[in-house]
C-alpha cells in the first residue's frame, strides 16, 4: 500500500455525514412557496391540465395502481420540494383524488381508489390459520405409527426379494 492509497482511504465520507445536514438547509425546513390551499389547487391543477401528465397518469391508472397512491406520492413530493406544507397537502389531497377520478371517468380508464375496503372474505386470518395448523399438528401427534401396518404393506415387504449385486443370498 502507498501513500496515496492511505491518504484517499481518508478522504471518504464519514459515516451519518449525510444525516447531519445544517438545520434549515433543506427545502422542507424553509418556508413554504405556496401557503394556502387555494394557491395548493392552482398549482397541481397547472400540473394535472397538461396532455403529456394526462397521458402518464391514465397508463399508471391502467397498470391498477391505486389513486390514492398516487395523490399521496405527488403531494409529498412537493412538500418535500418545499413547495407546500405538510398541512396543506393533506388539505389539498381529497380533492386530488376527486380530479384525478373524474379524470379517468372522462377517459373511460377503469382505476382503483384505493378508498375502498379491501375484501378479505376469502383470505383467512393468520390466527385462524395457526389455530388450524394446531388442531392438524394434534390430530397428527395422535395417530399411533406403531401400530400394525395394514394387510397392503405387509403383501409388499413379503413379496419384494432384493436384487442387484449387493443382495443377500438365501
Amino acid at each position: 500500500m502507498n501513500l496515496e492509497d492511505v491518504t484517499s482511504m481518508f478522504d471518504a465520507p464519514i459515516p451519518g455525514q449525510s444525516l447531519t445536514m445544517e438545520l434549515g438547509s433543506r427545502p422542507w425546513q424553509q418556508a413554504s412557496e405556496l401557503s394556502t390551499v387555494d394557491e395548493a389547487i392552482e398549482y397541481y391543477m397547472e400540473r394535472l391540465s397538461t396532455d403529456e401528465f394526462i397521458n402518464q397518469l391514465m397508463d399508471v391508472l391502467e397498470l391498477e395502481v391505486p389513486v390514492t397512491s398516487i395523490v399521496n406520492t405527488m403531494q409529498l413530493n412537493s412538500v418535500m420540494d418545499g413547495v407546500h406544507s405538510v398541512d396543506v397537502g393533506a388539505l389539498v389531497s381529497p380533492l386530488l383524488i376527486e380530479m384525478i377520478m373524474y379524470m379517468a371517468d372522462m377517459a373511460k380508464v377503469e382505476y382503483v381508489s384505493g378508498l375502498e375496503k379491501p375484501d378479505t372474505s376469502d383470505k383467512l386470518a393468520p390466527t385462524k390459520v395457526a389455530k388450524i395448523m394446531n388442531k392438524f399438528k394434534k390430530e397428527v401427534e395422535d395417530i399411533d405409527v406403531e401400530k400394525e401396518p395394514s394387510a397392503e404393506l405387509q403383501e409388499e415387504e413379503e413379496t419384494e426379494e432384493p436384487k442387484g449385486l449387493m443382495a443377500r443370498r438365501k
